[in-house]
């Protein structure tokens, strides 16, 4: 079956309102943690799990970072009007280049109260501590979003603005507004790279303690980065996935990382998430394109919605990965950034990860079929015994690691 004839209500389940995690536990890494393999389900903690993890294995953790990306503006009546910054406007090359535009920037945005914003009229947003203020208007109105233009009378870049004058954008199903903790606890302790609108929350559980105890059983880490979008929390609407558009994020790897995944294809690697998951797979079919002497958009859109189902010459992962060494010696990169919108369900063959560390996801999300093509038609029953055994679900809840129902690569 192509992925495209899966429905949507195949991959749902009951979760009660008071098994998603509200808030982040006390400690990040006294979370529960189940470990699935070969079908059989064991528990333990997140501080614990090194043991669970041979030695040698390769994690590859997201190092993004959350911005502030929920801007609340006043309008001299008094109403507010809600902005969700989402994505750079097309004319910047990638995510850190549109964060570190000083004076002014234009911004793919969400706006609530839209109505009431007419066009020319300028909102803006006064600070103190810095001085500045910011202004907001209204630059191109499309059918799911806006382009916003925004500007400030201070020097700072746009990631400082974010930081200064946003909100941290909790996911909705928490509904509750963030607070001071979340501004620690909505973040990874090695974030890095700002850019994501989403926290990459299987890595949320890892301290220094737990990195170090990884460190001690010689378990390397390699950090690549997805901004996460605010797609990941967009429900599937359409009843089979052919009628779903899955949204694009942006990948950015540096050329150490890719050669620490080369050797690691001969042992295990574990993606920490399903955002460092998606980052690997995606890397694996840049590569095969470059293998086959084919182009790849940079620029664009890498890795299409449907291109790992519809390929038919596959190169091996060492292979594929070899193709993006060889065409970034050749061409003096050191990175490789670019957009994914690879959808990964039921029928998908991965090519890298061996081990997930991901949270328990939302019934019929994209992350759930993702769960579903890792570790087959048993994720329901990992899921029921997380419901049975007391796992808080979703962004601040507990999580597993899951070793992958083939164990070897493609």
């Amino acid at each position: 079956m192509h992925p495209k004839e899966l429905k949507i209500d195949d991959f749902t389940y009951s979760l009660p309102d008071d098994r998603i995690a509200k808030y982040p536990l006390a400690e990040r890494d006294a979370s529960k943690l189940a470990i699935w393999k070969d079908g059989v389900i064991t528990e333990d903690t997140y501080r614990n799990i090194a043991a669970h993890i041979p030695a040698d294995t390769l994690l590859v953790f997201n190092q993004t970072k959350v911005v502030h990306a929920r801007l609340l503006f006043k309008k001299t009546t008094g109403s507010t009007i809600e902005v969700f910054c989402l994505a750079p406007a097309a004319q910047y090359t990638d995510i850190q280049t549109a964060m570190l535009q000083k004076g002014s920037v234009q911004w793919e945005c969400l706006v609530g109260g839209a109505a009431k914003w007419k066009d020319g009229m300028v909102l803006a947003q006064a600070h103190t501590d810095p001085a500045f203020t910011l202004f907001a208007t209204i630059a191109e109105r499309n059918p799911t979003s806006f382009i916003l233009s925004l500007s400030w009378d201070a020097d700072l870049t746009f990631a400082e603005v974010l930081h200064y004058a946003g909100k941290v954008p909790l996911p909705p199903y928490l509904h509750r507004e963030a607070d001071a903790t979340d501004d620690d606890r909505y973040q990874t302790t090695y974030a890095k790279d700002e850019g994501s609108v989403a926290a990459p929350t299987a890595g949320l559980h890892f301290t220094e303690n737990i990195l170090q105890s990884l460190a001690a059983k010689n378990i390397s880490a390699a950090y690549v980065t997805l901004h996460v979008g605010a797609g990941t929390f967009r429900p599937v609407k359409s009843s089979t996935m052919e009628g779903h558009n899955m949204h694009e994020e942006w990948i950015d790897v540096g050329l150490d990382t890719l050669q620490q995944i080369i050797a690691g294809l001969d042992k295990k690697i574990v993606a920490v998430g399903t955002t460092s998951l998606r980052t690997l797979e995606s890397l694996y079919w840049i590569g095969n394109k470059w293998a086959q002497g084919r182009q790849v958009d940079l620029h664009g859109v890498a890795v299409t919605q449907w291109e790992p189902y519809e390929t038919p010459k596959q190169y091996t992962p060492k292979e594929a990965f070899g193709a993006i060494v060889q065409h970034m010696a050749a061409h003096g990169l050191q990175r490789i950034t670019t957009r994914t919108q690879i959808m990964i369900a039921p029928g998908y063959t991965f090519r890298v990860a061996d081990g997930l560390v991901t949270n328990f996801h939302q019934p019929q999300s994209t992350l759930l079929l993702l769960v579903s093509a890792f570790i087959g038609t048993g994720w329901r029953t990992l899921y029921d015994h997380a419901l049975q055994h007391g796992f808080r679900f979703l962004s601040y809840g507990d999580g597993g690691l899951l070793w992958r129902v083939d164990h070897h690569k493609a």
